[in-house]
């Protein structure tokens, strides 16, 4: 199986995404466009689907979600732009004293040009009352993963890379791939 190029501009995610594979991958930004659809997979897919037609080989992206228990599946998909626009004391404010509790999701889609292949992974916890850390990716500052009292931002690198697996499907993946 040809190796797929992971989509993607930050370097560090590639380096970790391979690193945690036990797969070399290459990687390219390319800029995708963000539809708009709280279905997750539906998002992926459209992703997956257009970065094929650009490099015509192989591909692998990923995006995320993260669902706010009492908004239902809000924010979900569009938590990127929540984050880009709104300090994160105003994001843990928005519950106020309702229920906090959280999941996240991530899909990973593979697409050849034939199959479109999606790896699920997901990840209990709750939203802090306001955001502590500066470890992490995105919103770790104010996402307390379930069985923890720290936000991911706050976390040791260990505890980080054990919630980062628990939330993403590697073994999935790397099975795939190297199928």
């Amino acid at each position: 199986m040809e190796k797929p190029t992971f989509i993607t501009g930050n370097k560090n995610k590639a380096e970790y995404l391979s690193r945690c594979l036990g797969v070399e991958l290459p990687h390219q930004k390319i800029d995708l466009d963000e539809i708009q659809s709280l279905d997750l997979k539906e998002v992926v897919t459209h992703k997956v689907k257009q970065a094929y037609s650009i490099l015509q080989k192989p591909v692998l992206v990923q995006d995320v979600s993260l669902e706010f228990s009492y908004f239902g599946k809000l924010p979900g998909t569009f938590i990127r732009f929540f984050v880009d626009t709104v300090p994160f004391e105003k994001i843990c404010n928005m519950l106020g004293e309702f229920e906090r509790g959280a999941t996240a999701r991530v899909v990973y889609g593979y697409f050849d040009g034939v199959d479109v292949k999606l790896f699920e992974g997901e990840l209990s916890g709750t939203i802090a009352t306001e955001p502590r850390g500066s470890g992490g990716f995105g919103w770790d500052c104010i996402f307390i993963p379930n069985g923890y009292t720290q936000t991911r931002g706050e976390m040791s690198k260990e505890d980080d890379e054990k919630t980062y697996k628990q939330l993403h499907p590697f073994v999935e993946i790397a099975n795939f791939l190297n199928s």
